[in-house]
């Protein structure tokens, strides 16, 4: 069976209505759901929140521990923040968060179903709505001392956004994302660990997850984060993905309807694929394999054909949104999924 494309998330364009048509036009035909390129507010993926919650009055700075410093796999310092805190004394009830992902969606959807109408987008292609998860928010931009607290409060938040989204698009017509990077980062050691973590994370996801109700397609997109389009981590193989899905295949109540894992480039070795022999997906779940890549046609087909020795692939994208990547680039990784798709591969 030749895979679907499966679109990430972000794409370094100015509107939702020039992504649509910009994806309709070049891959549209093997698109199953169509994201809204997280532009605006959303292009910089979670630093929107880090910023909303600085104006925030139930935070403030944390002077007492470091400034947090992201960097990349070769340890170069990306960027560097002060953690906040919840302010002492504050009723964690009574905060209230505004990320907008709600408002960002429904907006969004409201152009896809214009361009659906006019035959631009087909008509079997649903919207896809796409959020970052509650770790990736603590485990960025909260003090470790309040993060377990503002982890439930920010899960609270996010399912509200759901339940609104949910409440005004078709179900027929949605699917809904879940980005899923930092606990990943913390399954492979970036972050520092803590007892438990791999408990605490799974039930998060499995919370979060088991909000968006089951007349709507879910999914979850693992990461290997992708500041200025280059890794976090360069991990040693893909173990670490596979011990994290069959987790949730056996913790989620509801239907997964697909995961992503991404490839590094350079990783064209039977070893990094090995441990997809261990994978137990549900039969109703597709794994979609972000093997693509812009310039590298050999390369990805190589990924896809070492996947497929151990496991099925429903789908194929690349490893991470494109919006942090060079816009020059957009063409060429569109062609990518042409020529991989096209190849009958």
């Amino acid at each position: 069976m030749t895979p679907i494309a499966h679109l990430i998330g972000s794409v370094p364009l100015e509107s939702a209505d020039e992504v649509f048509r910009k994806v309709s036009q070049s891959i549209g035909q093997h698109v199953k759901r169509m994201p809204d390129g997280e532009t605006g507010r959303r292009s910089d993926w979670i630093g929107f929140v880090r910023r909303h919650l600085g104006k925030n009055p139930a935070f403030e700075r944390d002077e007492n521990v470091p400034w947090f410093q992201f960097k990349q796999w070769d340890g170069k310092v990306i960027r560097e923040w002060p953690l906040l805190k919840i302010i002492d004394g504050t009723d964690h009830s009574s905060i209230q968060l505004e990320t907008g992902y709600a408002e960002d969606a429904i907006t969004s959807f409201c152009q896809f179903e214009v361009l659906q109408t006019e035959g631009i987008i087909p008509q079997t292609v649903k919207y896809q709505a796409c959020s970052a998860t509650p770790h990736a928010i603590s485990y960025m931009y909260i003090t470790p001392e309040d993060q377990a607290a503002f982890t439930e409060i920010y899960t609270a938040h996010l399912i509200d956004e759901v339940r609104e989204i949910s409440g005004s698009i078709p179900h027929h017509k949605l699917a809904y994302q879940w980005d899923v990077c930092q606990e990943v980062l913390m399954w492979e050691g970036y972050f520092k660990s803590y007892q438990g973590y791999k408990d605490d994370i799974i039930r998060t996801l499995t919370k979060v997850g088991d909000a968006v109700v089951g007349s709507i397609d879910m999914g979850y997109h693992l990461c290997y984060g992708s500041p200025l389009d280059e890794h976090c981590v360069q991990p040693k193989d893909i173990g670490n993905l596979v011990e994290m899905a069959n987790e949730l295949t056996a913790a989620v109540s509801r239907r997964i309807d697909y995961i992503h894992m991404p490839v590094p480039k350079d990783r064209n070795d039977e070893a990094y694929f090995a441990p997809l022999a261990d994978l137990e997906l549900s039969a109703d779940t597709d794994l979609y394999l972000g093997c693509v890549h812009h310039n590298d046609h050999e390369g990805n087909a190589r990924k896809l054909d070492l996947a497929r020795q151990q496991t099925d692939i429903a789908g194929v994208g690349s490893e991470c949104g494109w919006g942090r990547g060079d816009p020059e680039n957009l063409n060429s990784i569109l062609d990518a999924h042409n020529i991989i798709l096209n190849s009958g591969s």
